[in-house]
């Protein structure tokens, strides 16, 4: 049984053939860094990393990208806002630094770096951010004007529109009619009537007065900064070619983004994505998350009840496709598969290994997947169903462990290791054992949290001697404290 992969774009599950045979161009949308990363970010990185891992794992060389969205409405408002909210000539005002929006994107990135690090998600080939492929932009912009895709505003505004009835095709992703779908929200109400149609949606938008003068770039129809769907467009392009292999992200950014993303490239000339993927949602107690109703659950607030291969288990066992609903019980759940799996791994070695001291662990590496687990992974990423097959290789090992069948033990034994290998679950990995740190990190994070929370109290207490004193031991320690809208966050110094 050979990849078969379901296609957004054409609504059936494909078998999937590389562009270049053995070579696979896998681009998945990263963060906008305007906020710290919720659990759908971290699992989508969760699921394209399975589907890297699966890829390599069959023999395929793969060129993976991860975009960094770094400059966006949002990113610029959360920067004004924290120049709004600091008043020096008002003593009770919150100390909120005023942050420039490209410290801000900045910060957010390492946030989302740290999660995806700690969760055992690999590093992309290449992680490029927005504001560094301008010129790229600026040279699709101009291609798609030449093509007749692409008008600027006729009232010198600077503003760059991509029209959307131009390309017959458009819609074409999400199955929609052009007369059925809402405006394009990109561009400010007032500014509407720059554009030919509603639909319309911007690749360039021009400079307006407020805004940071950093924010803006020169270009050939004014001083502005992109419109969030070129970027990917511009960047996908320069690192994997008009035409690459697998465009993914989740399934939130189906449309507008993706609609659009496609719908520029192609109308540019390219082939774009073969295949399109994307994962499923992350929901709490069978609701959407949202901010407004105030069920979001971030990373940091699961790596404080259950370890980190824990959390990664839990946004990884479902179907990539499917809703993965949380509940205060999902962790406890995960936290026993993973401790079975370990349980037998260890028994399996310390029997293995009696009278038998020149056996070394890496010996236990070498095993094929069993093929119920291929064969999941190969229908669509299936992801329940090879976990169904660690979980009956673990029930035969401690079956042959009854039995004291030393052979049928370390069958079982090979074949588990290779399976959660390829999905990094191996309780055994370094990365876990060891925790990579994230254990001292965690330990750390709760003092210094502790300390912050005892700042704020003091603060709102108007007792700025103790909040300073506070501020001024942990930067003894080499612990920087940085204030925002959001609260303190910190980060260690030099020292």
């Amino acid at each position: 049984m050979s990849l078969r992969i379901y296609d957004t774009a054409t609504a059936e599950v494909r078998t999937f053939v590389p562009l270049q045979p053995g070579k696979v161009g896998l681009y998945y949308c990263g963060a906008t860094v305007q906020g710290d990363p919720h659990v759908g970010h971290i699992r989508s990185g969760i699921a394209f990393d399975q589907l890297t891992r699966w890829l390599r794992a069959s023999g395929y060389e793969v060129t993976v990208v991860r975009n960094v969205t770094d400059i966006d409405d949002k990113i610029l408002a959360k920067s004004a806002a924290s120049f709004q909210a600091f008043d020096p000539a008002d003593p009770d005002a919150p100390a909120v630094p005023n942050e420039p929006w490209w410290a801000l994107a900045y910060r957010y990135e390492q946030v989302f770096q740290r999660a995806y690090d700690v969760l055992g998600v690999q590093r992309p080939t290449y992680e490029p951010r927005a504001t560094g492929h301008i010129t790229e932009m600026h040279q699709l912009i101009q291609l798609l004007i030449d093509r007749g895709h692409a008008y600027p505003a006729a009232d010198g505004s600077g503003d760059v529109y991509f029209d959307v009835r131009s390309w017959d095709k458009y819609g074409s992703l999400t199955r929609q009619r052009i007369e059925d779908m809402q405006a394009a929200p990109d561009v400010e109400p007032e500014f509407a009537g720059r554009k030919r149609d509603p639909r319309d949606f911007a690749l360039w938008k021009g400079y307006k007065d407020g805004e940071p003068a950093t924010a803006a770039w020169p270009s050939p129809w004014g001083a502005g900064r992109p419109g969030w769907h070129v970027e990917c467009s511009a960047m996908v392009t320069k690192y994997l070619g008009t035409e690459f292999d697998i465009h993914g992200g989740g399934l939130d950014l189906r449309f507008p983004h993706h609609e659009n993303e496609m719908a520029q490239s192609q109308a540019a000339g390219h082939g774009f994505a073969s295949f399109w993927m994307h994962n499923g949602m992350v929901t709490f107690e069978g609701e959407k998350m949202s901010k407004s109703v105030g069920n979001i659950v971030t990373p940091t607030e699961m790596l404080e009840v259950a370890e980190p291969l824990v959390v990664r288990y839990y946004l990884g066992q479902a179907h990539y496709r499917s809703a993965l609903d949380y509940n205060p019980g999902s962790l406890a759940e995960a936290a026993a598969a993973v401790e079975r799996i370990e349980g037998f791994m260890q028994r399996a070695l310390k029997f293995a290994s009696e009278g038998e001291a020149a056996r070394q662990v890496g010996a236990f590496v070498a095993g094929p997947v069993p093929a119920a687990f291929r064969d999941a992974m190969d229908d669509d990423l299936n992801v329940p169903q090879a976990l169904a097959a660690v979980h009956e290789a673990v029930r035969r090992g401690n079956t042959a462990l009854g039995a004291q069948d030393k052979d049928a033990v370390l069958e079982a034994l090979r074949e588990v290791w290779a399976m959660t290998d390829v999905l990094f679950i191996n309780p055994l990995d370094e990365h876990w054992s060891k925790g990579g740190g994230e254990a001292e990190y965690r330990a750390l994070d709760m003092l210094v949290r502790s300390q912050l929370e005892e700042r704020r109290a003091a603060r709102e207490a108007k007792d700025w001697a103790r909040a300073d004193a506070i501020r001024d031991t942990l930067a003894e320690a080499g612990i920087l404290v940085e204030d925002s809208v959001d609260g303190a966050a910190w980060s260690l110094g030099d020292r």
